[in-house]
């Protein structure tokens, strides 16, 4: 049985996603969607939103959804990551994410994650790939 989307979000909280302000708000196995705000310290000159924090956003999104794909104590990592950079995100506001599984694999899965700002713009596209990890010994 898959852990339920607030179950996930605790795992998330105390760890690197949950610095950024990750929000999980959709998640099922084919489908992950989260919020992130744009916060001063996620940005670069300007008051943009940093391309890592983009890329780290994504990469937890592709994470998420291989997890809520995963049974019998497997893992996951990232063995490969694309990323298209379109527009940019403002200071102060939210950016959304939404990864869709491309290919679920009994040892790859492959996500595709679309960013888009607070006025609906795609800022970047990143397709990511997850290893499916055994469980260690």
């Amino acid at each position: 049985m898959n852990p339920d989307i607030a179950s996930v979000q605790a795992v998330l909280d105390p760890i690197f996603p949950g610095l950024m302000g990750v929000r999980l708000l959709e998640g099922a196995p084919d489908r992950v969607v989260a919020e992130m705000p744009v916060r001063p310290d996620l940005c670069t000159t300007g008051g943009i939103l940093h391309g890592g924090a983009i890329m780290a956003f994504a990469d937890t999104l592709g994470a998420v959804g291989t997890f809520l794909n995963l049974s019998g104590g497997k893992g996951t990592t990232t063995t490969d990551s694309s990323t298209k950079f379109i527009a940019g995100a403002k200071v102060g506001t939210a950016v959304r994410g939404e990864s869709v599984a491309l290919h679920r694999g009994r040892t790859t899965m492959v996500w595709q994650t679309t960013i888009t700002n607070a006025d609906g713009r795609l800022c970047a596209v990143v397709t990511q790939t997850q290893l499916v990890l055994e469980p260690r010994a």
